[in-house]
């Protein structure tokens, strides 16, 4: 009996090892993605809090209009296109 359990922890000491070996490459692995997927993330939120609270929306575009009536189409439609964009690659 004394012998099983040495042989079990001998290989608990190796599977040990192993798993952390792996995380270690996991780690490494994982790091140069770390930058980018942060900046998704605050996106998604970003994205997630204006579709909970759609009136700031229509604040910013009452404010875009009163302070450059000139421009309001070309910023519409590109916030328009950004809009449908957005619904598209959500709903996916």
């Amino acid at each position: 009996m004394n012998n099983q359990l040495i042989r079990l922890s001998e290989r608990r000491e190796r599977l040990v090892a192993q798993a952390a070996a792996q995380r270690k490459v996991l780690a490494e692995n994982i790091e140069p993605w770390r930058i980018p997927l942060g900046r998704v993330d605050r996106g998604l939120s970003a994205l997630h809090y204006l579709r909970s609270h759609p009136v700031w929306i229509v604040g910013d575009i009452s404010l875009l209009a009163a302070f450059r009536p000139n421009r309001v189409g070309k910023w519409l439609q590109l916030g328009w296109v950004t809009w449908q964009l957005g619904r598209k690659l959500l709903v996916r």
